[in-house]
C-alpha cells in the first residue's frame, strides 16, 4: 500500500523534526541524539522544583506521546521505533536531562519491552544520584485474568493528573501515589474494523465484512474476540457495558473517546452520542474527545477509557494544560435548544381553495414522477443517475402538500412552493428552484403577472446560480419557454420552444454550471441535459393536456 513515507528508517525522526518546526517553539526541544536516542523535551521545565514526568514507548500512536509534551503534563516523551519499545539508552538520557533535585516519574504502559527498558533506565538513573519512581498503566479490560493487563488509551488520564500535581510542586512520593491510584482504578477497551497499515509493509486484512475484532491491543495484534457488527450503536453499548461492568463504583465517571486512526470525526460524533445517550450515560460527568489521542496508526476503530471521578482527580482532569494537543475536559451536557426563527413558521398563513390551480399542479407533479425512470438514465450518462428521483420525490411532496397551501393566494402559494423545495429537494437544484419560486413570489406580490413573475423567478435563479442559456442547464428548456408563454399565452407554443432548448443541448460539448461540468465532452455530446429534459417533457405534458 503506497504511503506519504520516504523511508520506514526515518519515519519517525522525520515526524518529531516536523512536529518541532511547526511548533512555533512552544518551549520545546529535542535531544541531540538523532537517531538512536529520540527524545522531545521541554526547555522551560524547573527540575529542581518540580518532579519531571517522563513517558514513551513505540511509535505509530501519534499524537501520543510526543505531542503531549508542555506544562500541565509531561516533560519529555522518549519515542521508539513504530510499534517498538525505546532503547534504554533514549530512555536514560531522557531522564537525565530532565531530572534534578524534584526527582522524577516514569509513567509507562504495560508492555514487556517498555517495562525493561524504563527499568533498566531508572536503575541506571538512580545509580547516578537520581530520585525515579515508575507507574505502569495496565487498563485494558479485554483479557480480565492475565496477570499483566496492557496499557492503552487510558494512559492519557494517568498522565494529565500527574501533570497537574506535579506542575503543583507536589513531591516526587505524593505525585506517583495520585498517578498510581489513577491508574488503579482506569479501564479501557477498543473495537476495530481493519487492522493497521505498517509502514513499509502493508496491511493484514484479517476483519471480514460484517464483523468487528473486541479488545484489540495498540500495535496492531488481533483483538480477543471477533463479533458480530450491525451498526455503531450496538458497537458503543458493547464497550461501553463492558466497561461499567469492570469498573470500580461511583457516583461520576471521566470518559475518554479516543479515535484509534482513521475512524471519521463523523462516526466518532456519532459513537460518542451513544455512548453518552445510553444505559450508562447519566453516570458519565467529565468527556476528553472525541478526539485522536492514542492511535494505533491508521486503525479504524476507537476505544473508551473510563476513570472513577474523586475531587483530587477532577481538579486534576479541569486544569489548564499546554502541550501541543490537549483537548482538554468538558462536561457532559444535554443539547441546548433553541426555538426556530418566527420567520421558518410561516405566519398565520391558512389553507386556501383554486381548484383550477389545483388541477394544474397536480397534473404537472405526474408528469414529472412519470419521468423519474427516463430522468435517471439520462442522468446517469452525464451526472450522478439522480435527477428524476430528486425531481419525483419534490412533485410527490408537493401534490400531498397542496391541500394545506393557500391556493387563492398568488403570492402566498409560491412562497409555499419554495418551502416545499427547500425541505424536500435536495442538491443545488432545490435549493435553485426554491430561489426560483421566491423570488416569483415577490413580483407576483408586487402585481406582475403570472407570466413576468416567473420571468422575475428566473432572473433571479440565473443570478444565484451564475448560469445562462447556453450553459447547458435546464434555464436552455425554461428561459425560451417562457419568452413563447410571454408571447403568445400559448402553451403549445412554450413547449415547442423549451423541447427546441433542450434538444440544443446535445450539442453543447462542455457545461459551464452543475456536475456536468465534471464530465468530458464526448460523455455530453448526444445526451440532453435532464435538468432541460426535465423542463421540456414538463411543458409538453401540460400542453397535451
Amino acid at each position: 500500500m503506497t504511503q506519504f513515507i520516504n523511508a520506514k528508517e526515518s519515519l519517525v525522526v522525520d515526524s518529531l523534526d516536523g512536529i518541532l518546526r511547526s511548533s512555533g517553539g512552544s518551549n520545546l526541544a529535542r535531544l541531540d541524539g538523532y537517531p538512536s536516542i529520540k527524545v522531545l523535551l521541554r526547555t522551560d521545565h524547573k527540575s529542581d522544583k518540580k518532579v519531571a514526568l517522563v513517558a514513551g514507548g513505540g511509535s505509530g500512536h501519534e499524537p501520543a506521546h510526543a505531542a503531549f509534551v508542555g506544562s500541565g503534563m509531561l516533560t519529555a516523551a522518549v519515542c521508539g521505533e513504530v510499534f517498538a519499545s525505546p532503547s534504554v539508552d533514549a530512555v536514560f538520557a531522557a531522564i537525565m536531562a530532565v531530572t534534578g533535585r524534584a526527582g522524577c516519574l516514569l509513567i509507562l504502559k504495560n508492555y514487556t519491552g517498555d517495562r525493561l527498558n524504563f527499568g533498566l533506565a531508572a536503575e541506571k538513573a538512580r545509580a547516578h544520584g537520581c530520585k525515579v519512581e515508575i507507574v505502569i498503566v495496565g487498563d485494558d479490560i479485554a483479557l480480565p485474568d492475565i496477570a499483566q493487563p496492557r496499557g492503552i488509551a487510558g494512559v492519557m488520564f494517568v498522565e494529565k493528573i500527574a501533570g497537574h500535581y506535579a506542575e503543583k510542586g507536589l513531591p516526587l512520593a505524593k505525585v506517583a501515589a495520585i498517578a498510581q491510584k489513577a491508574a488503579d482504578r482506569l479501564v479501557s477497551l477498543g473495537i476495530a474494523l481493519s487492522s493497521c497499515t505498517l509502514p513499509g509493509i502493508g496491511r493484514e486484512d484479517r476483519i471480514p465484512n460484517g464483523k468487528a475484532e473486541l479488545g484489540l491491543g495498540l500495535h496492531g495484534e488481533p483483538g480477543v474476540e471477533l463479533i458480530g457488527f450491525e451498526n455503531a450503536a450496538k458497537a458503543a453499548a458493547t464497550v461501553a457495558g463492558k466497561l461499567f461492568a469492570s469498573v470500580k463504583k461511583a457516583g461520576k465517571y471521566a470518559l475518554l473517546i479516543n479515535n484509534l486512526g482513521s475512524t471519521t470525526p463523523l462516526e466518532m460524533g456519532l459513537i460518542t452520542n451513544e455512548v453518552l445517550t445510553g444505559k450508562h450515560g447519566k453516570k458519565i460527568k467529565l468527556t476528553c474527545g472525541p478526539a485522536i489521542l492514542v492511535s494505533s496508526l491508521d486503525m479504524h476503530g476507537f476505544s473508551l477509557s473510563l476513570l472513577p471521578l474523586n475531587a483530587e482527580f477532577e481538579a486534576a482532569l479541569r486544569s489548564s494544560a499546554s502541550p501541543l494537543v490537549w483537548p482538554g475536559m468538558k462536561t457532559h451536557v444535554s443539547p441546548q435548544l433553541v426555538k426556530l426563527p418566527k420567520a421558518m413558521k410561516g405566519g398565520d398563513i391558512k389553507p386556501s381553495r383554486n381548484n383550477a390551480l389545483a388541477t394544474l399542479v397536480k397534473r404537472a407533479c405526474r408528469i414529472l414522477e412519470s419521468s423519474e425512470a427516463r430522468l435517471n438514465a439520462l442522468d446517469a450518462r452525464v451526472g450522478d443517475g439522480d435527477t428524476g428521483s430528486t425531481i419525483a420525490a419534490a412533485s410527490r411532496h408537493l401534490a400531498a402538500a397542496l391541500g394545506r397551501m393557500p391556493l387563492a393566494k398568488q403570492p402566498q402559494f409560491l412562497a409555499a412552493v419554495s418551502e416545499v423545495m427547500t425541505r424536500t429537494m435536495g442538491g443545488s437544484s432545490g435549493v435553485l428552484l426554491a430561489i426560483f419560486f421566491a423570488a416569483t413570489s415577490v413580483a407576483s406580490a408586487s402585481g406582475k403577472s403570472w407570466n413576468d413573475a416567473l420571468k422575475a423567478g428566473l432572473a433571479r435563479m440565473m443570478e444565484y446560480g451564475g448560469a445562462k442559456l447556453g450553459d447547458r442547464t435546464m434555464i436552455d428548456a425554461l428561459e425560451p419557454a417562457l419568452d413563447a408563454m410571454g408571447r403568445s399565452c400559448d402553451l403549445a407554443a412554450a413547449a415547442k420552444a423549451a423541447r427546441k432548448g433542450a434538444d440544443g443541448t446535445a450539442n453543447m460539448s462542455r457545461a459551464r454550471a452543475g456536475r456536468s461540468t465534471y464530465v468530458s465532452a464526448e460523455k455530453l455530446l448526444g445526451n440532453n441535459d435532464p435538468g432541460a429534459e426535465a423542463v421540456a417533457l414538463l411543458f409538453e405534458g401540460l400542453a397535451k393536456a
